[in-house]
């Protein structure tokens, strides 16, 4: 509805162009759409035409005061003064008059206070005249300026892209908010901004040594992070060593780095190196949720349980919604239970991640070793059944993908309490393994012999 009354209004004004009220409503349509340049120049128009016509002079005060244009607006509040208005217009023009006033005053202790470096106070300044000024790109611009020196970047931003929308051609905001977003580790949103500074003038020195710099650093990024989809864990660590060696000088990239390296570490099972990386990343910043359940996977794989559930607890009071801590926490806290029973890797002294040829190789060492065979009194032959029971059932249990993988989510496949319904269907007992040859390999020469009386 607004374009077609705009279209109408267009086509008065075209037609006659001393009809100022033409210009003078198109312009309300312009303003109802957002366009306040526009919307001026529209009452600039009607006011050209037209002297005296307090309406348009108001109206445009208005938008002149919002712009922090205070001389101009001004010149507009005493002309309707000047111009037999109303009643309601009279009290509005002085009403707007004392606000340029007070406005004006408060830019001036602003900007003293800024030139002072007491950037609190201009903020505090700042803030009461942009409530009015919304559309003054250079306050915007200042008050960001402030923002920076007082620590707070990130607030800065807001006002830059207001500044960076309310004025033509502003590649210096851009570069700001680029420069900004790339201190605070957030390199995409950095190489999109220094890119809309490139897009109005290509030759901009900063922007393009900025983009640069931020594109390689993006590249590395994206590469290493290809590399972990990929499950190449070592490659991704490599190549996030390079993005610490590529920006040195911002520490949050060194951080994020580190964190995705205490990721690949705990992901290719290089536990004791995890621990290490992890706890440098938690010692900056201690609830960070990502290094916590990294640290946590590392822990499990040291059979460290109660640190891994001490790690995974502080992630889910920093993540509650988490459900891969709620997973992960329960899961540890079910290893810590088994583990104060029956830890089938301790008892064939075997890591967690350890392959299948290293449990078969420990495994028939033990046996070997406590074979009961090898042992003469009946105390030691009792002794040496049992631990050759458990050697046995740790490689039954470690040598078969899915009792494994019951093992590893906290379940003993040879537990009777764990296992649902009646009996235990792999329980297994002394005459059970007599006769078992732990060298063959489904049968073979060897074997061993049992004397009982």
């Amino acid at each position: 509805a607004a374009f077609l009354i705009l279209i109408t209004v267009c086509s008065l004004a075209e037609a006659d162009s001393d009809n100022y009220i033409a210009y003078y409503r198109r312009a309300t349509v312009y303003l109802a759409m957002g366009k306040s340049k526009a919307a001026i120049c529209d009452l600039s128009k009607a006011v050209e035409l037209r002297q005296d016509f307090t309406s348009a002079r108001l109206q445009r005060g208005h938008l002149l005061l919002k712009q922090g244009k205070f001389d101009e607006a001004e010149d507009d509040f005493k002309n309707v003064l000047k111009s037999n208005p109303s009643n309601n217009e009279e009290k509005e023009a002085q009403t707007q008059l004392t606000k340029s006033d007070e406005l004006q005053r408060l830019h001036s202790q602003a900007l003293s206070a800024y030139q002072q470096e007491d950037y609190e106070a201009a903020i505090s300044l700042l803030d009461e005249i942009l409530a009015v000024c919304v559309w003054d790109a250079e306050l915007r611009e200042l008050r960001a300026e402030c923002y920076i020196k007082e620590g707070e970047p990130s607030k800065a931003i807001s006002d830059l892209k207001a500044a960076a929308k309310l004025k033509n051609d502003n590649t210096e905001a851009f570069y700001k908010i680029s420069r900004i977003y790339y201190q605070l580790g957030d390199h995409e949103l950095s190489l999109s901004e220094v890119r809309e500074c490139l897009k109005l003038d290509q030759d901009h020195k900063q922007c393009f040594s900025l983009y640069k710099q931020v594109k390689k650093l993006n590249k590395e990024i994206e590469s290493a992070e290809e590399f972990i989809r990929e499950g190449r864990y070592q490659d991704a660590i490599n190549k996030y060593e390079s993005v610490m060696k590529t920006e040195p000088d911002v520490p949050v990239y060194a951080t994020r780095a580190k964190e995705r390296i205490c990721h690949c570490l705990s992901k290719n099972q290089q536990a004791a190196e995890a621990i290490k990386v992890c706890t440098e990343v938690l010692q900056l910043e201690s609830t960070n949720v990502n290094a916590l359940k990294d640290r946590a996977e590392a822990y499990l794989l040291e059979d460290l349980y109660e640190e891994a559930i001490k790690d995974y607890e502080t992630a889910q009071a920093n993540s509650e919604n988490d459900q891969q801590i709620r997973e992960g926490l329960e899961r540890a806290q079910k290893m810590l239970k088994q583990s104060q029973k029956r830890d089938y890797y301790k008892i064939l002294g075997v890591k967690r991640n350890a392959q299948k040829q290293e449990i078969i190789k420990a495994y028939r060492k033990l046996a070997s070793q406590w074979h009961p065979d090898n042992f003469q009194s009946e105390e030691e032959k009792k002794k040496a059944e049992k631990k050759f029971i458990d050697i046995a059932a740790a490689k039954e249990v470690l040598t078969d993908p899915e009792m494994r993988r019951k093992f590893d989510a906290g379940e003993d496949p040879l537990d009777a309490e764990s296992q649902q319904g009646g009996g235990n269907p792999f329980h297994r007992n002394w005459n059970t393994w007599q006769g078992f040859n732990p060298f063959g390999s489904g049968g073979g020469p060897f074997t061993f012999k049992f004397h009982f009386s």
